[in-house]
């Protein structure tokens, strides 16, 4: 087969495509590695600061569902430009924030525009280029994001110790700037006039649960709700949660159609994704905390610390492939589901005196699992969706994995909190113990979510249906 050839106008959209995947896949784990940084200029605690990752993320997950009908009825230009420019205007509002509440509502701004940033960009990709050229197209625009990925909490932490926190918001400026000109020039104008009205009642309610359940988690955290104001919280987004699904029952065009979770891999790879996803997403911000906080390590140290677990998960990619083929897509999902469990739980056992060869081959392994995790859940929820699903299935866990990402955080900033609480050290810097504590409840809660995988139909797909989505790589 003779290798696949883009013309001039494919390859600059690839490339403008392939730019907002890597400002997104950045911002999404720079940030991490300069949280105590932060939180000393803001007069925080390191503890305190993570509503600043969380609100990206809900942000992210709470746009995503609209992302498609917007550029349909106002066009992949104007709104691929049009979120470039709101990204570089969050990343300086970040980088002048005087106060957490000013940080927090700049990730929002930032948030809104890296939400319509690789959803758009997909989306012009798949309706301007053959579909024979789609795969490769996809694959060319995912490398710098995985890019993105590898290098985000190393630069952070270089960034911090060369310059300051501010630049980890501000180097994004020019390549906004940059994204937004060449998109006036180079992104087809493209729209569907046959898209109709967005489904406004569902995703306002949509987006009031996600927010609310978000905030009763943040709120036993950072965030110190009392308890009948966290209570108060999850009741209102289980509430507007039941009330979507009412509203998407009888609604002539959903932003999700119930008829979705009629296939069965889907309802269990969406419900796996959620909850395996608090661990994974607890792990970057986590780590680099712990290791500034409590194991003497500097902001670049610590963000150096994860690129053997970016570097791992990179090239765990080809096995798992290989493993679903030999055995199953349930088998492979239960049993990496209890080894990432348990690999997280194992973080406990960290101590200040542990040889650095030890922890590196530690990461790498908790990479390399985790990244294999990723992959057999996003595709054994795709694969069985027919044509006219894909493209809702595919937002959905767009909309699922920003969601995981934001629990996962939220959820170990909470159990932080906690324990700081019962085992009586407020004392960010001798929360050692507060930690531990908190990887063995969120690696408990991983292995649980096995239990979920469980109920898959145990298959052995056909040879290339389990590479066919595995472009998903968060």
């Amino acid at each position: 087969m003779s290798p696949i050839r883009f013309t001039t106008e494919e390859r600059l959209l690839l490339w403008l495509v392939a730019l907002g995947f890597f400002m997104q896949s950045l911002d999404a784990t720079i940030v991490n590695t300069a949280l105590p940084s932060i939180a000393a200029s803001l007069a925080e605690s390191p503890l305190r600061m993570q509503s600043a990752v969380v609100a990206y993320a809900l942000t992210m997950a709470a746009l995503i569902p609209a992302s498609g009908w917007l550029a349909d009825r106002f066009g992949t230009r104007r709104i691929f430009t049009l979120a470039a420019l709101l990204f570089a205007l969050g990343s300086l509002a970040c980088a002048l924030a005087p106060s957490l509440g000013w940080l927090v509502a700049a990730r929002v701004l930032q948030g809104l525009g890296g939400a319509l940033l690789l959803p758009v960009g997909r989306l012009a990709v798949l309706r301007s280029l053959p579909r024979e050229k789609f795969l490769e197209a996809m694959s060319f625009v995912a490398i710098p994001g995985l890019m993105g990925q590898l290098l985000g909490p190393a630069l952070g932490g270089w960034l911090v110790e060369a310059l300051s926190w501010h630049w980890i918001f501000l180097i994004n400026l020019p390549v906004g700037l940059l994204g937004a000109w060449a998109a006036t020039r180079w992104m087809p104008d493209l729209r569907d006039g046959t898209s109709g009205a967005l489904d406004l009642a569902g995703f306002a309610m949509l987006t009031m649960a996600m927010v609310c359940i978000s905030l009763s988690v943040d709120g036993l955290g950072g965030l110190g709700f009392r308890h009948v104001t966290v209570l108060v919280l999850l009741l209102a987004g289980l509430l507007a949660l039941a009330a979507y699904w009412l509203h998407a029952a009888r609604a002539p065009r959903p932003l999700f159609a119930p008829s979705l979770f009629a296939v069965q891999s889907l309802r269990v790879g969406m419900l796996g994704n959620l909850f395996a996803r608090i661990g994974s997403g607890a792990m970057p911000y986590m780590i680099p905390l712990l290791m500034q906080l409590n194991m003497g390590y500097s902001p670049a140290q610590a963000g150096m610390l994860m690129l053997p677990m970016a570097l791992a998960s990179m090239a765990s990619k080809p096995l798992v492939t290989r493993l679903i083929h030999r055995h199953g897509y349930r088998r492979v999902l239960i049993a990496n589901t209890l080894l990432l469990g348990l690999l997280i739980i194992g973080f406990a056992l960290m101590t200040p005196g542990q040889p650095l060869w030890l922890r590196v081959a530690q990461m790498m392994v908790f990479g390399a699992v985790n990244s294999m995790q990723f992959t057999s859940m996003n595709t054994v929820t795709l694969k069985d969706l027919g044509p006219h699903q894909a493209s809702g299935g595919n937002s959905m866990l767009s909309m699922v994995q920003m969601l995981g990402m934001g629990f996962g955080v939220a959820v170990a900033a909470a159990l932080i909190a906690a324990f700081q609480q019962w085992l009586g050290t407020p004392d960010p810097h001798q929360s050692l113990q507060a930690f531990r504590g908190a990887f063995v409840c969120i690696g408990v809660v991983t292995m649980l979510s096995a239990g979920i995988f469980w109920q898959l139909d145990a298959d052995v797909p056909q040879a290339g249906g389990a590479s066919a989505s595995a472009g998903t790589n968060r």
